[in-house]
Parts: structure tokens; C-alpha cells; sequence
């Protein structure tokens, strides 16, 4: 069984520019440089046939590159439970448009629709039992917090590994994005 998502991975001027959050909410599991992505499409654990059938769909996705820039920053879960930090993404329709590209791709290739709205973020911690006093002050603190655009020539096929250390990420398969 392979655990595979669909994602964008971040140049490294990006990464370093998101490593710079790192800090002020004692108790957040910060994301390492390497785990630092920005997911399409979670698939989910999926046998070896449905990960080929998978990965020769998104063989057949057609989109151009474009610009994307992050913006702002967020949470996930109840204000009394925060579950993750994020960072947002500039609102972008070349993006959106490859995201439904993709899920339609994958939906003809046998797997389940996603069921959760397409949110584009950047995951930058976990939280466990953290002061949601702490996690305010990061909110308002990062508010204006923003990237340089960068050119988004391709998408991949993630395998994820989870460990102790946190899941660990590799590429499977690399789609280009026409010029």
C-alpha cells in the first residue's frame, strides 16, 4: 500500500522564506523545509494498481505554468482546538483550474471525489496542546505575511511515510506544465 498525495513543491527561496515562522507558539510541531508543499490532492493509502491508474491519469492532465504567491496565514479546526497553522495562497485561477483538472482526472480513474473544498495553503505546524493566546498572537503577528511570485512549472505525485519524526515525503512522478 502507498499513502499518495498530489502537489506543488515550493522553491527553496520560498521554504527559507516560510522557515522564518517557525517559532512563537510553544507546544506547535513545526514542518521541516523538506515536508513544506502545497497539496492538490490527497489520494490516500491506495494499492499498487490504483497508484499506476493514478499516476497515468495525471499523465493526462493538460494545463499551462502560471505565477502563484502566498498570502496571509490561517488555522484549521475550532477557535478552542487549532489543529494547523497555514499559510494561504493569492487567489489564483490558473491554480484552481489545475486542481479541477486533477480531481476530474483522478474521479475518471476510479477513486473517490474528494469530499473537502480545495483550500490552497501551505501547512507550517501542527498543534497539540499549544495557548490559543500564543496561536492569536501568531495569527495577528503574520498577518501581512506574504511571498515573491514564483513560476509553478510542474505538479508531482507524492509518496508519504509517516514516522516518528513526522511523515516523510517523496517524489514518484513529475507532470511539466506547457510553457
Amino acid at each position: 500500500m502507498a499513502r499518495l498525495f498530489v502537489g506543488i513543491a515550493l522553491p527553496e527561496p520560498i521554504v527559507q522564506h516560510l522557515s522564518l515562522l517557525a517559532g512563537g507558539v510553544p507546544g506547535a510541531r513545526w514542518q521541516r523545509p523538506d515536508q513544506l508543499h502545497l497539496t492538490l490532492r490527497f489520494i490516500g493509502e491506495v494499492d499498487g494498481g490504483v497508484a499506476t491508474d493514478a499516476g497515468e491519469a495525471l499523465s493526462t492532465v493538460k494545463s499551462t505554468g502560471f505565477d502563484l504567491q502566498l498570502d496571509g496565514v490561517g488555522h484549521f479546526g475550532e477557535r478552542r482546538r487549532v489543529r494547523a497553522l497555514w499559510v494561504g495562497v493569492a487567489a489564483n485561477p490558473a491554480l484552481m483550474a489545475l486542481q479541477s483538472k486533477i480531481e476530474r482526472a483522478l474521479v475518471g480513474a476510479g477513486l473517490p471525489p474528494e469530499g473537502r473544498k480545495f483550500r490552497p495553503h501551505v501547512t507550517v505546524a501542527r498543534m497539540g496542546q499549544v495557548d490559543q493566546g500564543r496561536v492569536a498572537q501568531f495569527l495577528s503577528g503574520h498577518a501581512l505575511f506574504g511571498t515573491a511570485p514564483w513560476h509553478v512549472a510542474a505538479f508531482h505525485l507524492y509518496s508519504s511515510q509517516l514516522s516518528p519524526n513526522g511523515s516523510l515525503y517523496r517524489i514518484e512522478d513529475s507532470y511539466d506544465l506547457a510553457p
